[in-house]
C-alpha cells in the first residue's frame, strides 16, 4: 500500500472514530472523484468496506448483549421493518404505529439515496 494511501485510509478512520460524518461524507466524495482523476488504489475502499462491516458486527453483538442482560421485562412487543429492493420499500410490521415510522424512514433513505445517485451522475458526467 502507497503512502497515500495509508495517509486517506488513516484519515477515514480517524472520521469515523470521532464520530464526523458529514465530514467522512465529504471526504468519500472527495476521494470517489479523485480516484478517476489518479487511479487510486481499490485497497483504500476494500479496507473502508472492510472497516464498516467490522463495526456493524461489532454493535449488533453488543446491542445483543446489552438486551440479553436487561433481563426479560413485562409489556407488549412492537416492531416493524423494511426492506428495500432498488427505490421500492417492502414494509412490515406488528401495529400500524411502528408501521408509520417505518415508513417514514423508507421515504426518507430513498429521498437520501435519490440525492446521492443524481449528485454522483452530475460528478461525474
Amino acid at each position: 500500500m502507497r503512502r497515500h494511501d495509508k495517509a486517506v485510509l488513516e484519515l477515514l478512520i480517524f472520521c469515523i472514530s470521532k464520530g464526523s460524518w458529514l465530514h467522512l461524507l465529504k471526504t468519500l466524495i472527495h476521494l470517489a472523484v479523485e480516484a478517476e482523476a489518479k487511479q487510486l488504489d481499490l485497497a483504500v475502499f476494500y479496507g473502508l468496506g472492510f472497516a464498516l462491516v467490522v463495526i456493524g458486527i461489532i454493535i449488533i453483538v453488543a446491542a445483543i448483549i446489552l438486551i440479553s442482560t436487561g433481563g426479560a421485562k413485562k409489556g407488549k412487543v412492537r416492531g416493524a421493518g423494511v426492506i428495500m429492493i432498488g427505490p421500492i420499500p417492502i414494509i412490515f410490521g406488528t401495529d400500524k404505529k411502528s408501521v408509520k415510522n417505518i415508513l417514514v424512514l423508507a421515504l426518507a433513505l430513498t429521498i437520501v439515496v435519490l440525492i446521492i445517485t443524481l449528485v454522483y451522475y452530475w460528478l461525474l458526467r
